[in-house]
């Protein structure tokens, strides 16, 4: 919403009709600040001015409660404020990431940072308080505050130099990795909860297993994957990693493997899935799996830097749906059952599908990209498309034994140049700084999506979810 449509949904007889004090519509009469007057005095008045519009915005009822005009008046709010967020960070984006940073000497995670970036600048970002009250509402009741998430980070990654720090940042083994790394190493295996990490001779092999949801992504799963792909990459006894679905004990599956059926659509309509859940995954362990994990003294970047790496497989039992199909575009071999298929249902859910729209057309050109991600295409795996992605089809009943012989074969004949190769395709089709590029873009408009009433309506209409009950 620009200024101008502000300025008439919030003029001084529109507040007092809401009920707003005489000391509320002096406050925001005052206007938005502009940027330009140096960093402690534009701190100052935008900071100001973000409390004011949370201050206005808080006497309103909640988003569920509000009448017509007083869910107007709050849109007009949250849309000047993210407005002046806009401006605030097109001229300080770098001083601030250099506070958080220290100068970009130390390694911030997602989480952390948007957290210090609350306590730095009140107002720039959801405190703890805002996010613990909006986790609380379903998707169509919260007012979207994590959209102001989304602009910091865009406008961190638009930046090179911010942007890169970040993407090394995440890049970077979790937290949590090096604690379990040395009992993997002498077990060969890892409980993760949604995932199981084991290692069969010289491979690591992440079996997916959230069986409750058909191996959908939620937060309960990207902790566990990311962990996971540090595991099989850093573990200094294999020397491939495979990932496939787990097989299933009980249900209609019983007996059988699937892959992944995408984000979990029922948690997603409950509120349940947070944005930065999105970054997570794409800053984390989808791109571990294609550029490999970081060292915290050397640049991730392809030119001069240098990354712990290994060969992927993945095998597609059933179907790759949505996220799922992602995966398969950061793979070095995708091995699939003849009566598989792949779909990124994208229009349906309402939201960006990942990295997709950047590493799909490689594959199938941009036509059949732009018919998958945008009319639903379904794509069979045994199908000339289909074989553009995965490069072994076959019998269902054979998936184990061929994932077993390409594993063999790959690790017989030696993974010496593995790195090298894998870094001379990525400088050719997706160098460090173009996936920076589109993230920068993605980590925007997926704030947007996230939030849409759009997406809601899509899900009511093709998922059903107003009748599922979270598990």
């Amino acid at each position: 919403m620009n200024a101008v449509t502000d300025a008439i949904h919030l003029q001084p007889d529109v507040l007092a009709r809401l009920g707003y004090s005489e000391d509320d519509i002096r406050g925001w009469s005052a206007g938005p600040p502009r940027a330009g007057m140096g960093w402690e005095r534009d701190r100052e008045a935008f900071t100001g001015f973000w409390a004011v519009s949370a201050r206005l915005l808080a006497k309103l009822p909640a988003k569920a409660q509000r009448s017509p005009a007083e869910q107007t008046a709050a849109q007009a709010l949250l849309d000047a404020a993210r407005a002046r967020r806009e401006a605030f960070l097109a001229a300080h984006v770098g001083g601030v990431y250099d506070l958080l940073t220290d100068r970009r000497t130390r390694f911030v995670r997602l989480e952390e940072l948007a957290a210090a970036a609350a306590a730095l600048l009140p107002g720039l970002v959801p405190d703890a308080a805002t996010l613990a009250a909006e986790n609380a509402r379903t998707q169509s009741a919260k007012d979207g505050h994590e959209i102001d998430q989304g602009i910091l980070f865009a406008h961190i990654l638009a930046d090179r130099d911010c942007g890169l720090h970040l993407c090394h940042t995440m890049l970077l083994p979790h937290p949590k990795s090096f604690a379990l790394l040395d009992a993997f190493a002498r077990t060969g295996a890892a409980d993760l909860g949604n995932v199981f990490v084991e290692r069969e001779g010289r491979t690591a092999i992440a079996n997916l297993r959230n069986l409750k949801y058909l191996n959908a992504e939620d937060e309960s799963t990207v902790e566990g994957q990311e962990i996971a792909v540090d595991l099989c990459t850093l573990d200094d006894v294999s020397e491939i990693a495979v990932m496939r679905g787990a097989r299933f004990e009980t249900g209609k599956y019983a007996g059988k493997r699937v892959y992944c059926t995408g984000i979990n659509l029922t948690h997603l309509y409950h509120g349940k899935v947070s944005y930065l859940w999105y970054l997570n995954r794409e800053l984390g362990w989808i791109n571990k799996v294609f550029r490999g994990v970081a060292y915290p003294d050397r640049s991730p970047d392809e030119i001069l830097g240098e990354t712990r790496e290994k060969l992927w497989v993945s095998a597609v039992d059933a179907f790759a749906i949505g996220g799922g199909c992602q995966y398969l575009l950061v793979m070095d071999v995708n091995v699939a059952a003849s009566n598989a298929y792949l779909t990124l249902p994208a229009r349906k859910e309402g939201i960006v599908p990942g990295a997709a729209n950047l590493r799909l057309p490689r594959f199938v050109g941009d036509r059949v990209a732009r018919q998958a991600v945008m009319m639903e295409r379904r794509i069979d795996c045994d199908s000339p498309e289909g074989r553009m992605l995965c490069d072994h089809i076959v019998a269902p009943d054979e998936m184990d034994a061929t994932v077993a012989k390409i594993a063999d074969a790959i690790t017989r004949s030696g993974v010496v140049s593995a790195s090298s190769n894998r870094k001379a395709f990525r400088v050719a089709h997706e160098p460090l700084d173009a996936f920076r590029r589109y993230m920068a873009v993605y980590a925007r408009e997926q704030a947007y999506c996230h939030f849409s009433p759009a997406l809601i309506r899509n899900l009511e209409q093709f998922w059903n979810a107003q009748n599922r009950k979270v598990v």
